[in-house]
């Protein structure tokens, strides 16, 4: 049975990446900061465990706690969108909430990926996903507003390239992942695509991956997205 470690699962992207996984049959590990207030994650029949990404110790200690189990794909799915007090107006950008996001979106990635390496290694064709966004493309960019959220997912697009450099010699398969415009919490209502049509594409994505398609960027529909 294949294994999928997906950070962030209780609620959005998560949660029907969980939802999707195990109803193909597959062994999914999902983490959210607080299980106790995500019956919806419990309800997958997912093994869930605590972990604040933001937290170097905790990650450590989840790889310890799943030392003995290989997984065939890691997703770095948890992210945060600051949604309170101004985010892209010159002049008046925040700088605690720019601090607490790249901490998410981006060190934390870089981090599982330290941590999980070896558990990723005892795969056949081990894959690490990380959810980047189309905001995060300087090629596509054409408007201004949200430099937070838009720098941490650019960034975090650079940490996908370079494990794929780091790791791709060792087998594992590096991608960048962009959801859509997701019906989600963080996508907010006018969002156009359904959680289950982009989960249903990443998927596909991620299961049909070579090694030539690591360190590369792509949308949930299988174009690739410009760096």
């Amino acid at each position: 049975m294949p294994t999928v470690l997906v950070t962030g699962a209780n609620r959005g992207l998560g949660l029907a990446f969980a939802r999707q996984y195990r109803a193909d049959g597959w062994d999914v590990i999902a983490t959210c900061r607080d299980p106790a207030t995500a019956p919806d994650l419990a309800a997958t029949g997912a093994e869930v465990h605590p972990l604040d990404v933001t937290d170097d110790a905790a990650i450590q200690a989840l790889g310890q706690t799943l030392a003995s189990r290989p997984l065939d794909v890691l997703i770095n799915n948890a992210g945060i969108y600051p949604a309170k007090g101004p985010q892209g107006s010159f002049g008046n950008v925040p700088v605690d909430p720019w601090i607490d996001c790249l901490r998410t979106n981006v060190i934390a990635p870089w981090k599982m990926a330290e941590t999980f390496v070896d558990h990723l290694l005892k795969a056949e064709r081990p894959v690490l996903a990380t959810i980047s966004s189309k905001m995060g493309s300087i090629g596509d960019a054409a408007s201004p507003g949200s430099v937070i959220y838009r720098s941490s997912k650019t960034a975090v697009n650079r940490v996908v390239k370079s494990l794929a450099i780091e790791l791709g010699p060792r087998g594992i398969i590096c991608l960048s992942l962009h959801p859509g415009w997701v019906l989600t919490d963080m996508g907010g209502p006018n969002a156009w695509v359904t959680p289950e049509t982009s989960i249903t594409g990443l998927r596909r994505l991620i299961a049909q991956a070579t090694p030539a398609d690591s360190g590369r960027f792509y949308a949930y529909d299988g174009q690739e997205i410009p760096w």
